[in-house]
């Protein structure tokens, strides 16, 4: 599909239920949503997954690793396959497509939005965000261990991914499956986007939210802690829902699929 003038790769279930757009967590793919799509359809949810650029299967241009350019193709994706009264799932990274299509494109064609272990409002620490939870140096110190060793990296970071208080909550066989997900990402890409999801600033995009939000975080996630964004996130948007699953890391879809499926399922019918 061409999408605001790049082509991305994505998967749609069909059917005639209300559309669910699944937006992936960094440095996966859609396909990283793959225990979430029986649940949906079997919900009789029409439910479409993509790979942002520079992942998975969709076109890697060297550039385009800004949220403004992100949400310029979640709109494209939109606009291309006319979803109306669809909801946005962004995980982690992807809560910042769902923020800033919200606030830059508004709400004409979308009924309601969740953010799962997602970034936003504000990761990186300044002098009006002091919660933030990475410093510049924490940023630079990523990207660097990408530049210089991005497979050890981020076989390092997927045990944190997975981890709540040093246990692994998926097994190991799962944890490398999952990150096996990021070998076609284009180095540019894996890159550009630490930078773009650690000081990127979504307040005023969360300001501009004007439809019901489902927040869902893992009490113990240690890449995007509960205090640092889903609390911030709920506290911000008007009446949003917010669960907290207990005993679950960041990626709580994979290693806590039951409860974070039944979750989204139950706001879905709301």
């Amino acid at each position: 599909m061409d999408a605001n003038g790049i082509s991305l790769s994505y998967e749609d279930t069909g059917g005639s239920g209300r559309p669910v757009v699944l937006i992936h967590g960094w440095p996966l793919s859609g396909a990283s949503w793959e225990s979430q799509l029986p649940a949906l359809t079997e919900s009789g949810y029409r439910v479409i997954s993509y790979d942002r650029r520079g992942f998975g299967s969709s076109e890697k241009p060297a550039t385009g690793y800004d949220y403004d350019t992100l949400a310029a193709d979640l709109k494209g994706l939109l606009d291309s396959l006319d979803l109306t009264d669809a909801t946005l799932v962004g995980f982690s990274m992807g809560g910042g497509e769902v923020a800033r299509y919200l606030g830059n494109y508004g709400s004409d064609r979308i009924r309601s939005a969740v953010f799962a272990a997602a970034v936003p409002p504000y990761l990186l620490k300044t002098d009006d965000n002091p919660d933030g939870g990475l410093g510049d140096e924490d940023v630079q110190q990523m990207i660097e261990g990408v530049a210089t060793g991005r497979e050890a990296f981020l076989d390092e970071f997927s045990v944190t991914f997975f981890s709540f208080d040093g246990e692994l909550k998926v097994s190991d066989d799962e944890r490398r499956r999952a990150f096996g997900l990021s070998a076609p990402a284009r180095d540019e890409a894996v890159q550009g986007c630490i930078d773009a999801f650690s000081r990127t600033d979504f307040r005023d995009d969360l300001d501009r939210v004007d439809v019901p939000v489902l927040v869902i975080h893992g009490a113990g996630d240690a890449i995007v802690p509960f205090e640092v964004s889903g609390k911030r996130t709920a506290d911000l948007v008007d009446e949003a829902e917010l669960i907290v699953v207990d005993d679950a890391p960041h990626g709580l879809n994979v290693s806590h699929a039951d409860e974070f499926n039944r979750a989204l399922i139950d706001f879905l019918a709301a």
